[in-house]
């Protein structure tokens, strides 16, 4: 394609609930994408999912006999991109598959299920030049958004400390796949809190220590995993930074904390609000209450913005600004600005660094 402003021409591949409900949603209604054609194991999810968003008959393609080689699509050279939203295990076969026929690509996370199978990905991309994406949408949200603008105006005053911490409900929707993968759901949801805890600290992260404990219901995934860093700035004192998972929990709740020394910053990532409450110094009657109307009247007012986007199907977690810089990268002959394979390698690497890492702690037998 030219550098122009001719949409991307677009494969998505895979068409779980993440394509269904956020990839092609967005392709759709941002003029940047010509979504061409759709592709799955699961031939009446194609048949369903191009009448949907309107895909031309004509590239509705059979289902794939192996969801990891796109040789068999027939019509293949007719797209630029591909988009990957099938099960991880297969995300480097198909990328490198698409990779290997001139196309650029955005997978979702995680990036790749090995160190070794990313590098293999961001090489061939770089020897090949041409735009490798991982989708690391949070970041872009309105409450992160918001929240690295109070710390680059320096509102919140210098970081003190940043807590990451994830409460699933294991009986809330879930792919039926994470139960295969390195520590199960583990795998799956923590390069969120990677790449938010990399946007958010002004220094390297040091792992100090890092603890699992085993599934008290006899699941891969873990009960509980915890994480301890040192982020040592350059221009202020280290300070710690904790990422705490719960995945048998009676709520599903995610939230980005930082401790400021004028402020504390929270996002809480599935309602996309943003609450910044000021030092309470003494913790007096009066900062106690001044605490509580910041952060109720914050909560509240905020579930009308969420609330319309919510309802109205345009609630996409910072999607539409990843889809957008992909299709600048590919017009430009670049990468994707922090989804980069670099950003993608440096997630995974800290999964990995974690799993491996990780002191393993089981319940006691008889106890459930």
């Amino acid at each position: 394609m030219d550098n122009g402003k001719k949409p991307v021409r677009v494969l998505a591949v895979g068409l779980g609930w993440v394509t269904t409900n956020r990839h092609l949603p967005v392709m759709t209604a941002s003029g940047a994408f010509d979504v061409v054609g759709v592709a799955d194991r699961r031939p009446e999810r194609v048949e369903t999912v191009a009448k949907k968003f309107r895909v031309n008959n004509k590239f509705s393609s059979p289902a794939l006999e192996e969801e990891r080689d796109l040789s068999q699509i027939p019509w293949l050279d007719e797209v630029d991109a591909v988009t990957i939203g099938t099960s991880p295990y297969s995300h480097h076969a198909l990328a490198m598959s698409a990779m290997r026929a001139g196309k650029h690509v955005l997978t979702e996370k995680p990036f790749a299920m090995t160190p070794a199978e990313g590098e293999e990905m961001a090489a061939f991309a770089r020897e090949q030049g041409l735009t490798l994406a991982v989708v690391h949408n949070f970041q872009f949200a309105r409450s992160m958004r918001r929240l690295l603008t109070d710390i680059q105006s320096g509102r919140l005053g210098k970081i003190q400390g940043v807590s990451g911490v994830v409460f699933g409900n294991p009986k809330r929707r879930l792919p039926d796949w994470y139960e295969g993968l390195p520590l199960g759901l583990y795998y799956d949801e923590s390069p969120h809190l990677y790449y938010l805890l990399r946007c958010i600290v002004p220094g390297p992260l040091e792992s100090l220590q890092t603890v699992g404990f085993g599934s008290t219901k006899g699941h891969v995934t873990p009960a509980g995993f915890f994480q301890h860093f040192r982020c040592t700035p350059a221009d202020q004192p280290a300070f710690p930074v904790h990422l705490s998972f719960n995945f048998e929990s009676a709520l599903s709740e995610w939230h980005i904390q930082v401790h400021g020394e004028r402020a504390f910053a929270d996002v809480d990532i599935f309602r996309d609000h943003y609450i910044c409450v000021p030092n309470d110094e003494g913790h007096t009657a009066a900062t106690i209450v001044r605490t509580s109307a910041y952060a109720t009247w914050q909560h509240w007012i905020q579930h009308i913005p969420s609330g319309i986007r919510h309802f109205g199907g345009r609630m996409w977690y910072g999607n539409e600004e990843v889809f957008g810089r992909f299709a600048q990268a590919i017009r430009e002959g670049g990468q994707a600005k922090d989804l980069t394979p670099e950003d993608a390698l440096w997630v995974l690497q800290m999964q990995h660094d974690a799993i491996n890492g990780r002191t393993m702690l089981m319940p006691e037998p008889g106890i459930s």
